[in-house]
């Protein structure tokens, strides 16, 4: 059963009511919330999704909900909590839907410590995956839909999660955050794709998200292994081009991006030193997405 299979009236009261549990990768949600943007970006994008017994475990309950005396009435807040704790300010109800994909990805971020956690994009094609580690602002998100949209599988936007054990790559596809210009972007790119009404305002300007590719949610039990890490950077007016760099100093970018590397200890060390040594990497910068596409076809097999 999937979140599909349920009318909107179906949805909307689960929602308000027991919540509504969703896995999405190796990670089931319940969800509860009276909201309608809430319900709203669920219906939109996470159809596809499969359901879980909101009686059973969850490995996150998260609750987002109204502010309540004059704040229900006058510039309406939401509030989220996770297992009883507050880790955010309110935000404007608006921002609802944006608020619950931020709040997933922290739930992961900070509590999913059997796996070593990079924060970066990762897509897969025949059976390879590639790293995409990068900070805001450095194009991650629109090259990772704009690749999603020609044909890789989407493992996600925001956390690549290595097992320790094996150093397999595990998917957690969710909505691929899209920011500001890269909201219309995406659009031209991919004219078929589907995105949420953008929400203007937020703590990262406007913001909309990208439908994961069915075939990816499909896929989510599916893990793989990393070929490449690609540093990428977006340069108005740039050359595409993809330089390669030397393992040990791709070892320290990735540490840097990682989220638990010093709380995993000498576990941390060993994953990611079998992570590089398996990979090629690169620095990436580019400004034309065909041609950004052109150079990720033709990446080869590391040796």
């Amino acid at each position: 059963m999937t979140v599909a299979s349920l009318t909107r009236s179906q949805l909307q009261t689960r929602l308000a009511g027991h919540g509504l549990a969703v896995r999405t990768g190796p990670f089931t949600s319940l969800i509860r919330s009276p909201i309608a943007y809430i319900a709203d970006g669920i219906a939109l994008l996470y159809g596809d999704y499969p359901l879980e017994d909101a009686q059973g475990f969850a490995d996150f309950h998260v609750h987002l909900r109204r502010s309540g005396g004059v704040r229900r009435w006058y510039r309406p807040q939401v509030h989220f909590d996770v297992d009883g704790l507050v880790p955010f300010e309110p935000l404007p109800e608006a921002h609802a839907f944006p608020m619950l994909e931020w709040a997933l990805n922290w739930c992961i971020s900070t509590r999913a410590h059997a796996f070593l956690m990079i924060h970066a994009a990762v897509v897969e094609r025949n059976g390879l995956a590639v790293m995409l580690p990068a900070p805001p602002g450095s194009g991650k998100s629109t090259l990772c839909a704009a690749l999603v949209s020609r044909g890789w599988r989407l493992l996600s936007d925001e956390l690549a999660l290595f097992r320790p054990h094996d150093g397999a790559l595990v998917p957690v596809p969710r909505p691929v955050s899209l920011k500001n210009r890269s909201i219309e972007v995406i659009r031209d790119f991919a004219p078929d794709a589907v995105l949420s009404q953008p929400v203007s305002n937020t703590t990262k300007g406007t913001v909309a998200h990208l439908k994961a590719p069915s075939a990816s949610v499909a896929r989510a039990h599916e893990t793989t292994r990393a070929a490449w890490i690609v540093f990428p950077k977006y340069e108005a007016g740039a050359a595409t081009e993809l330089t390669p760099i030397a393992r040990a100093r791709a070892f320290l970018r990735v540490a840097d991006n990682a989220f638990n590397y010093s709380q995993l200890g000498a576990l941390g060390f060993d994953t990611l030193a079998g992570i590089i040594e398996q990979c090629d990497s690169y620095d990436f910068r580019y400004s034309d997405l065909d041609q950004a596409m052109e150079a990720f076809a033709a990446l080869e097999p590391p040796r």
